[in-house]
């Protein structure tokens, strides 16, 4: 089984991924986030950027993938495949970073790779506002984080929006994170786990 976690920069997606795979035993799988060659440079120069840390993201995405498939065992994701394209290309693109050439290469690219792969079992949502978001990304204390512009993550959440309610055709669990405190909280982590096991199992109630 294949579960990825989506949700934009600072959602919390890497706490909640950690926390159900040790509660379900299930294998995590991360984004690269710290070892990307391109992710600093990129928070510099966006425009100059763009291209190639996207496609960078797509080849590591499309990896995880074969190997998910392969895997006898569930597998939770740290952002998917189909969030990277939608998502944060998508946002390149509408905001000029990424040349029309660069995007018509990019997506036949990922287009290619859709031949082969199949939706996740479950998408968990995390639904935040830019508050939230701005609040832990500061408290995380990335430094190439430090100097995202309040415009390109708010263009985020508008496409994210987008991919989860008019795009994404797979099975989507919707979490409003803003008022929860999951990390912290056994109430707010327990009310999580019985919404997953609810769409996963058929256990208690699907509200």
């Amino acid at each position: 089984m294949h579960i990825a976690i989506a949700g934009n920069i600072g959602s919390g997606k890497t706490t909640l991924t950690k926390m159900l795979a040790k509660h379900y035993g299930w294998e995590s799988r991360f984004e690269n986030v710290d070892y990307n060659p391109y992710l600093e440079d990129y928070y510099k120069d966006i425009p100059r950027w763009s291209f190639a840390m996207e496609v960078y993201f797509l080849k590591e995405r499309f990896r995880d993938l074969l190997e998910i498939a392969r895997a006898d065992h569930t597998v939770i994701q740290d952002r998917s495949i189909y969030e990277g394209v939608y998502v944060f290309t998508a946002t390149n693109k509408a905001m000029g970073n990424m040349s029309d050439r660069d995007f018509e290469t990019y997506m036949e690219l990922f287009d290619s790779m859709l031949q082969i792969v199949k939706y996740p079992d479950l998408m968990i949502y995390l639904r935040a506002e830019l508050p939230h978001l701005v609040e832990n990304i500061q408290k995380r204390g990335r430094d190439y984080e430090q100097t995202i512009p309040l415009e390109y993550l708010s263009n985020l959440n508008e496409r994210y929006e987008d991919f989860i309610f008019n795009k994404y055709k797979g099975k989507v669990l919707v979490v409003e994170v803003d008022n929860l405190d999951y990390e912290h909280s056994a109430k707010d982590f327990a009310g999580i786990i019985d919404r997953i096991d609810a769409q996963l199992f058929g256990l208690f109630s699907k509200d």
